[in-house]
């Protein structure tokens, strides 16, 4: 049993806005272990037990404490850590719907551009208020299917082109690394942390958006990045990451392929190490490999709640492992935002045949009713907790049977 000493202590500047409560308890990074010296947990992490010091959650009061040390565990073991916002500048100017962004650390500054898409005739919506918006993560030349489908439900769309943030390789090339270049840092985080100063720009110049109704959507490595946004930024409410896969929604321990390979951890710290920060690549060594990782997808989904998040995969998208992301994560998260009161927030949607691969079209039409239940309220009578043709694996989260005080 791993037992660690914390020491407790302010981490409010870690991630930006509302990210971390004000109760402080989140545990000390001096402190935090190496790999080798977690232990070995084959199941799904019960995500009412403090991970470092075996403390379990005894009420919802007790959440915010769990939510704080679970931050600071994916930041050092995945992310790496996001930059103080507090010491930030950020100035935006807008021609016709074009953004400009320019962000200032000290002495050093950077520049990157992003368009807002805005649904036909937009001024206000039926509310007499602005219109929401989600921010894509991906090359600017999207699917239309992409675009459309939200600009169809009355949502504006917000671009930007991921290389010119961060170079899509091991190579530190683009405007956040012109701030933050000697941080081991992933290019995950740096793509999300564009997102969170897109949504700056937009608040400061395109009154025509209602951000309290903002939200992140990506397919595949943008799937990856869009949760980490929604982890990161508590000011969006909503989180659609479509076939992460592994480092998204795709669990550590649980892989299915009887029909296909699954990524796995050593898929990605071998050729897309540059995703993850350096302490990820640590567990490719040590015996019980991604079984040591204090955390798994289930809770990079618990740190979304209160908030919404829905996730599309393709039935026969293999790689992706749908079956762990739909008959393990899908349960064992939805447990958390039940016990939290808020289980109407998380939802699945799968693709079936014949467009059931990797990021198929037809996944953003289909989301779009629990994107207009979440943005405008609108009711829906789609099943998005429908898993088949997969069933739930309850052997992957035995703690569900124990679970504290609400």
């Amino acid at each position: 049993m791993l037992l660690f000493s914390i020491l407790l202590l302010c981490v409010t500047n870690v991630w930006p806005v509302d990210a971390a409560s004000s109760s402080s308890c989140a545990p000390s990074v001096a402190n935090l272990p190496q790999p080798s010296d977690l232990p070995i947990i084959s199941a799904l992490p019960d995500p009412f037990t403090f991970r470092l010091s075996n403390r379990r959650v005894a009420s919802r009061g007790d959440w915010e404490c769990r939510r704080e040390e679970l931050m600071v565990l994916v930041q050092q073991y995945l992310y790496g850590f996001y930059p103080d916002h507090s010491r930030e500048r950020v100035h935006a100017r807008r021609e016709g719907n074009n953004l400009t962004i320019t962000v200032s650390v000290e002495d050093k500054s950077a520049t990157f551009n992003a368009t807002v898409v805005f649904p036909p005739e937009t001024a206000t919506d039926r509310r007499g208020e602005g219109v929401p918006v989600v921010i894509t993560t991906g090359p600017q030349d999207l699917v239309p299917a992409n675009v459309t489908s939200f600009l169809e439900s009355g949502v504006a769309v917000a671009q930007f082109e991921v290389n010119t943030v961060a170079n899509d390789s091991y190579t530190r090339i683009g405007a956040f690394w012109d701030l933050y270049g000697d941080r081991d840092i992933s290019v995950m985080t740096a793509w999300a942390w564009a997102e969170h100063r897109i949504l700056d720009a937009i608040e400061q110049v395109v009154p025509e958006i209602d951000t309290s109704r903002v939200g992140v959507v990506g397919c595949s490595r943008y799937g990856k990045t869009a949760l980490a946004a929604a982890i990161f930024d508590q000011r969006i409410k909503l989180a659609l990451p479509l076939s992460s896969g592994a480092e998204g929604i795709g669990p550590w321990r649980y892989y299915y392929e009887s029909q296909g390979a699954a990524e796995k951890i050593e898929n990605i710290t071998t050729n897309y190490g540059y995703w993850s920060d350096r302490a990820l690549w640590k567990f490719d060594n040590v015996t019980g490999n991604s079984t040591r990782v204090p955390f798994d997808a289930h809770e990079l989904v618990g740190l979304v709640a209160p908030r919404a998040i829905l996730w599309d995969e393709g039935q026969e998208d293999w790689w992706t492992n749908p079956e762990g992301s739909l008959g393990v994560v899908f349960p064992a998260a939805k447990v958390i935002f039940d016990w939290l009161g808020v289980g109407e927030n998380i939802g699945i949607h799968v693709r079936h045949p014949p467009d059931d691969s990797h990021c198929g079209e037809s996944a953003y039409p289909a989301i779009q009713p629990f994107v207009k239940k979440v943005f405008f309220g609108t009711p829906t009578s789609v099943n998005f907790s429908d898993i088949s043709p997969y069933s739930p694996h309850p052997e992957a989260y035995p703690w569900a049977k124990h679970l504290p005080k609400s």
